[in-house]
């Protein structure tokens, strides 16, 4: 990142707002407030969301999934809508794909499958392109390679899908002239 900035000026401050095990239900109720705690007047703000996969857990014993499909398109466009109060440079990083096997052990009453969390990245993906609103598809970019081997724990990234991810991330903000 050092020798990235080395020719680069940047004036930027960046918060990491996720919380382990959030949803959308649980961003739209600290969206608004979080942001408006952290944006100066006449700022340049941008904001990226990466979210999905929580909202696909599906729970056995109640037949179910975290955040329903239709809810978390409702979700994903309140979700824009607060966040254009603030700025109109918004991205959402689609979710990546998991390892099943694995995250099969936390807890055998939810599981991530692919196939659902493919369908919440499409639902993102639409509501994004409804809105003119721009979408990372990380989902696929992973599927293209081992991904398996950048997980950690069959959900969340080793070193070096941490590394790969901000790899696609940085490129894409600057194809897209988000940042400069």
């Amino acid at each position: 990142m050092e020798k990235e900035l080395e020719n680069k000026k940047f004036d930027y401050s960046v918060y990491n707002l996720g919380i382990s095990g959030d949803t959308s239900e649980n961003i739209l109720r600290r969206l608004e407030n979080e942001i408006s705690c952290r944006v100066w007047e006449n700022e340049m703000v941008k904001i990226i969301f990466a979210i999905g996969v929580n909202d696909s857990w599906f729970i056995k014993n109640k037949n179910t999934f975290k955040v329903m499909p239709d809810n978390f398109e409702n979700n994903i466009t309140k979700i824009i809508k607060i966040s254009q109060k603030f700025s109109s440079n918004i991205v959402f990083v689609g979710p990546a794909p998991v390892d099943e096997i694995k995250t099969i052990s936390w807890d055998i009453d939810i599981s991530y499958k692919n196939e659902h969390i493919k369908s919440y990245n499409k639902i993102i993906k639409l509501v994004c392109r409804e809105n003119k609103i721009s979408f990372l598809d990380i989902f696929e970019k992973f599927l293209k390679l081992e991904y398996k081997k950048l997980l950690e724990n069959g959900l969340h990234p080793n070193s070096k899908g941490h590394e790969i991810m901000f790899e696609i991330v940085r490129d894409f903000l600057f194809q897209n002239e988000i940042v400069e």
